[in-house]
């Protein structure tokens, strides 16, 4: 997850609290780590960082409790293609070792691979977990991502 607006520590937490709260236990988290905006220019830097939980719910049932917790901490319109800043994103990275690709939700997340702000944060909590559809571990897709960058 992710924010560049207001107080970014705060949002990540409270998202945090709201994930714990209405989809399942946190089973682990990464430090907040500060990144550059991606995709788009803007003066706010990021805050990002990973968890991992156990949840009882579908992936689409999953998606949908995310984007109500986006909601409700403010975040008026999703990406359609063009980025912008934004007080909180929530991505669904993984699920288990679930490939799936339907209109609404791809997994494993489609950009990954591309992206050291979403993989960094991954690899200190699942460095080991091999991604589903590949033959890499995520440690090994942060090692091939940030050798060409």
């Amino acid at each position: 997850m992710g924010t560049n607006l207001g107080q970014k520590a705060h949002n990540l937490s409270c998202a945090i609290h709201e994930i714990g709260k209405r989809i399942g236990s946190i089973v682990s988290q990464s430090a907040f780590l500060p990144t550059p905006p991606w995709g788009f220019q803007s003066e706010n830097e990021f805050l990002n960082c990973c968890i991992a939980v156990d949840t009882e719910l579908s992936p689409l049932q999953l998606l949908h409790a995310t984007q109500d917790i986006e909601r409700q901490l403010g975040r008026t319109q999703k990406s359609d293609g063009t980025y912008h800043d934004r007080i909180i994103d929530i991505d669904i990275l993984l699920y288990a070792d679930l490939q799936l690709r339907t209109p609404a939700l791809t997994l494993p997340h489609p950009h990954m691979g591309e992206r050291l702000f979403m993989l960094q944060p991954l690899a200190e909590i699942a460095p080991n977990i091999v991604v589903p559809g590949t033959s890499k571990s995520v440690a090994e897709m942060l090692s091939a991502l940030a050798a060409r960058s």
